[in-house]
């Protein structure tokens, strides 16, 4: 009657140690991965690090490629104003305008449209570091400073 007891603690204690052995085994998988990696701690360790420099190679070149990007943001034209007036006395509404349109170092062009009763006449000036070689008119000049210091409407 004692065998019988001591193998059926034997049996018992087998199947905890079983029991145990298979989540020791699950938890390995999770912390190592898949056993077609390799159970070592030096291959996973190397392949973690082969992954680390992979993605630093990617980090590197995609830094350069912001670096570019950061040069065609810069010299697009993205500073904008618009400054609406009566270009007349006898006309309301505002209908004339001047726009300046102008890149990061100031360069671009300021259009202005003048609306009369009978025609409308449009004018284009080029912009170079904030000036014009052609005179510029004081909605112009309004709407030129505002688009420097980046003010959307004047």
């Amino acid at each position: 009657m004692l065998a019988l007891v001591v193998a059926v603690l034997a049996l018992a204690g087998a199947a905890v140690a079983v029991l145990s052995l298979r989540a020791v085994q699950r938890n390995f998988e999770v912390l190592w991965g898949s056993s077609e990696r390799g159970h070592d701690v030096a291959s996973v360790v190397k392949a973690e690090h082969d992954r680390i420099n992979a993605l630093d190679q990617r980090v590197t070149a995609l830094a350069g490629r912001v670096d570019g990007v950061h040069e065609h943001v810069a010299a697009g034209l993205r500073h904008v104003s618009v400054v609406r007036y009566d270009a007349f006395g006898d006309m309301g509404g505002r209908l004339s305008f001047s726009a300046a349109i102008l890149d990061d170092s100031g360069d671009g062009l300021v259009i202005s449209s003048i609306h009369a009763r009978g025609e409308s006449r449009t004018y284009a000036k080029g912009v170079i570091d904030g000036r014009s070689e052609i005179t510029l008119s004081p909605e112009e000049r309004q709407a030129l400073a505002a688009a420097r210091s980046d003010h959307r409407d004047a």
